[in-house]
C-alpha cells in the first residue's frame, strides 16, 4: 500500500468520521429546529427598526411628560410677564393650569364620522325602545280587551240568569191571580214540548199570523226583555226580583225598594 492511499482501517481515518448516535429520534431534531427558528424570529424583532408612527408616538409621549423649559420662547415671555410654574393663566391666576389635552385622530374616518356614528347609534337605540314600547302597548291592549270581554260575558250571564228568574216569578204570580195565558210568550219560561203532553200544536192559520207578527217585530235582546218583564212585575204584582219580595202596593214598593235595576241593589 502506498503512502498516498489512506488506510480505511486505521485510527486516523476513523477519528475523522463524526459520532452519529443511532438513538437520536426525528422528533428531537424537529423540536431543535423549531426552537432555533423562534430564537431567530425574536432576534429579528428586537433588531427591527421602528416605524414612523411608532417613533412619532414615542416622541410625543416623551414631550408631553417633560415640562417646557426656558428655551421655549413663549414660556420665556410668560416668565418675563410674571408667570410662575404651576400658576394659572391670567391676571388673577384663575385660568388654566394644565395645557390643553391633545386629541389626535388615528383612524381613517372623515370629518364628522364620529358624530354620524353617534347619531346612528342613538337612532337604533330609539328604534329599539319604540319596538319595546309598541310591544308593551299591544300586550296592555290585549289584556284590557280580554278583561273587557270577560266582564261583558259575565254581565251577559248575569242578565240571562235574572231573566230566567223573572220569567219563573212572572208565571207563578200570574197563576196566583188566575192568569192562564202570559201577556207575551216570553214572559213565562218556555215549556218543553217533549215532556208536556197537554200542549197542542197551533192551527195553521194561527201559525201564519204569528209568523207575520214575528217578521214585523224586531228581535229583543235579553237586556230589553229583562227591563220589560221587571217593569211588568213591579207594575202589576208590586214584585221586585232583586229584593225577592212582593210589596203590598205601589207606595210600599217605591218606599222600600232601592230601585228597578240590579245595580241599585248592590
Amino acid at each position: 500500500m502506498s503512502d498516498e492511499e489512506e488506510d480505511y482501517m486505521s485510527d486516523a481515518f476513523l477519528n475523522k468520521i463524526p459520532d452519529v448516535k443511532p438513538g437520536v429520534s426525528m422528533v428531537r431534531r424537529v423540536k431543535e429546529a423549531i426552537k432555533k427558528e423562534e430564537q431567530h424570529k425574536e432576534k429579528n424583532i428586537k433588531n427591527r427598526q421602528k416605524t414612523f408612527k411608532e417613533q412619532e408616538s414615542e416622541n410625543r409621549e416623551s414631550a408631553l411628560q417633560s415640562s417646557i423649559g426656558n428655551e421655549n420662547k413663549g414660556f420665556a415671555l410668560l416668565k418675563k410677564m410674571g408667570y410662575k410654574v404651576g400658576q394659572g393663566l391670567g391676571k388673577e391666576g384663575a385660568g388654566r393650569v394644565d395645557p390643553i389635552p391633545l386629541n389626535i385622530k388615528t383612524d381613517r374616518g372623515g370629518i364628522g364620522m364620529e358624530e354620524m356614528k353617534k347619531r346612528k347609534a342613538e337612532a337604533e337605540l330609539e328604534h329599539y325602545r319604540n319596538k319595546i314600547r309598541a310591544k308593551q302597548q299591544n300586550e296592555t291592549k290585549s289584556l284590557e280587551d280580554f278583561r273587557s270581554r270577560v266582564k261583558t260575558e259575565r254581565e251577559e250571564k248575569k242578565i240571562e240568569g235574572d231573566l230566567r228568574r223573572s220569567q219563573r216569578c212572572c208565571e207563578q204570580l200570574d197563576s196566583q191571580k188566575g192568569i192562564t195565558i202570559p201577556r207575551e210568550d216570553w214572559y213565562w219560561p218556555k215549556a218543553d214540548s217533549d215532556d208536556d203532553d197537554d200542549l197542542e200544536k197551533e192551527e195553521e192559520e194561527e201559525e201564519e199570523e204569528e209568523e207575520e207578527k214575528e217578521e214585523e217585530i224586531v228581535e229583543l235582546t235579553s237586556f230589553d226583555k229583562l227591563q220589560i218583564i221587571t217593569s211588568y212585575l213591579r207594575g202589576v204584582h208590586f214584585y221586585c226580583i232583586w229584593c225577592g219580595t212582593a210589596y203590598n202596593d205601589e207606595e210600599d214598593l217605591l218606599s222600600n225598594c232601592p230601585g228597578d235595576t240590579a245595580a241599585d241593589h248592590e
